[in-house]
């Protein structure tokens, strides 16, 4: 299991997703461009104390991506049409979300193996992505057996 981010736009949503990804055991896949300057100094500020333990990787863009892939691409956008929670998960899966200002280009969407969307109320537009990401991640985990053992529990 693997958690991407598209061009994301905002450092501190990247620090939080990097922290979700240390503490749950799962890799972060940050294709860049980003919306501010990426940094390894940037990245260890955003992610706090869990940067070292945050296992990324970069990729210089949409392509370099596509070529390191090694699993499905679980594309989660405000377009799918498929709930998430309906949606079956497999523990290679690549959970993929847009930049927070536009979602995710065609070519993207085009590239996905899945459009998921995670339903909400009639009158909201979209969540904060890291707070989709951890609701996908936590479902796609909990399908596929992939949460860590509790510390102290063998």
């Amino acid at each position: 299991m693997r958690l991407a981010l598209f061009q994301p736009d905002i450092p501190q949503n990247l620090g939080a997703a990097l922290r979700l990804g240390a503490c749950l055991g799962v890799p972060v896949d940050v294709i860049e461009p980003c919306g501010f300057p990426l940094s390894d100094r940037a990245v260890r500020r955003a992610a706090m104390d869990y940067a070292a333990r945050a296992e990324v990787v970069r990729h210089p863009g949409w392509a370099d991506f596509i070529a390191a892939r090694c699993g499905r691409i679980v594309l989660f956008t405000t377009r799918g049409a498929e709930p998430f929670h309906q949606f079956r998960f497999a523990p290679d899966d690549i959970l993929l979300f847009g930049r927070e200002s536009a979602g995710a280009p065609e070519a993207v969407h085009a590239a996905a193996d899945a459009r998921l969307l995670i339903p909400l109320v009639a009158y909201a537009r979209s969540l904060n992505v890291v707070a989709a990401a951890a609701m996908a991640l936590g479902e796609a985990l909990r399908q596929t057996n992939g949460f860590p053992t509790p510390a102290g529990t063998g």
